[in-house]
């Protein structure tokens, strides 16, 4: 389709309102929306430690950090289209660092300005490794194994009461 047919609102149901470019970029360029990606997770960590130091739960760098995250996010997609250069491993990785970083991010705020404690428990313990367990074996068996089902499943259960547990505990120190 044409930009004057773009233009006039001709647009057909999935078809891209103007012409994507071929691969004319070189070899090295072309990994350059992973490498945005990667840089991303990169900043997760950054970014946690920036809010644990911040004053009152405020921090400019943090926040720095956090907006370069998003422009990143934006930048290393459009990248990847216009450059007809997505990969298996931007299909997992793009939004598996979005979802870390918005979610340390509304952890942090949720929970440490407040002045909460989330202690370590056994069953926070025991979900970690059986759902590590589950995964890890889930990847490298057949898919009609299904033994590994039940430890990931246990293990989820297990998260999910360890969830509650620390929930109340946050609960009984907002109530002191």
């Amino acid at each position: 389709m044409s930009a004057p047919a773009a233009a006039k609102g001709e647009l057909r149901k999935g078809v891209y309102p103007f012409p994507m470019s071929a691969r004319a970029v070189s070899v090295p360029l072309q990994q350059l929306p992973n490498a945005l990606t990667v840089a991303r997770l990169v900043l997760i960590p950054v970014f946690v430690v920036l809010m644990l130091a911040a004053d009152g739960g405020h921090s400019w760098p943090a926040g720095i950090v956090f907006g370069v995250a998003g422009v990143t996010d934006q930048v290393d997609g459009l990248l990847a289209r216009r450059w007809q250069v997505e990969s298996d491993f931007g299909r997992i990785a793009d939004p598996l660092a979005d979802r870390l970083m918005i979610d340390a991010a509304l952890g942090y705020k949720a929970i440490a300005p407040q002045g909460y404690e989330v202690r370590v428990n056994l069953i926070g313990k025991a979900a970690t490794w059986l759902l590590y367990a589950g995964i890890g074996i889930l990847i490298v068996t057949h898919r009609s194994t299904h033994w590994p089902y039940w430890i990931f499943w246990a293990g989820l259960v297990l998260a999910v009461v360890a969830g509650v547990v620390y929930a109340a505990g946050a609960r009984k120190d907002v109530r002191r």
